[in-house]
């Protein structure tokens, strides 16, 4: 499950527990919209909606739509047959350099991206991190508290008593 289908089902029980608060008084539209992180006229719209249709009718149709960015099927299998059949074991680097002479037009990370969901190409091992965090040491005085108060952040040192009590 995609994590915007997660939010919204997430959304359909936190409204429905909200709605039930409001239909019993002991919420305001405000508050409503507050706890679902909405303005109040969106609340309104989800509440005509919600008694119109029930919970179908707080779906967000536009997930369902699909992207009219996205690349046609058959050209997606085009891309994998081509590679499978005549470019089986080429490097990513060189297949995607043959794919563009030959007319291609998509960028090397959507041809890659289709190769390895496809199971033609491995994905690649995940690197370590570059520079890895270490624990700070423990120096005696490190990380003092310094605004100007007169208690005794480091022990043994009393801060600023002999000017204010002298």
């Amino acid at each position: 499950m995609r994590r915007t289908e997660v939010l919204q089902e997430n959304r359909k029980m936190r409204f429905e527990e909200t709605y039930e608060g409001w239909n019993a008084g002991r919420l305001t539209q405000f508050e409503a919209a507050r706890i679902l992180g909405m303005c109040e006229r969106s609340f309104r719209r989800y509440l005509l909606r919600y008694e119109a249709e029930g919970l179908e009718g707080l779906i967000d149709r536009r997930l369902e739509q699909a992207s009219h960015r996205r690349a046609p099927v058959d050209e997606v299998m085009t891309l994998t047959e081509q590679y499978r059949t005549r470019h089986s074991g080429w490097n990513i680097k060189y297949f995607h350099g043959w794919y563009q002479r030959a007319g291609g037009s998509r960028s090397y990370t959507w041809v890659k991206k289709r190769l390895q969901e496809a199971a033609l190409v491995p994905k690649a091992k995940k690197r370590g991190t570059h520079r890895k965090r270490r624990e700070r040491s423990a120096l005696p005085g490190m990380m003092i508290h310094q605004d100007g108060s007169t208690h005794e952040w480091v022990i043994s040192q009393k801060v600023g008593l002999d000017r204010h009590h002298g």
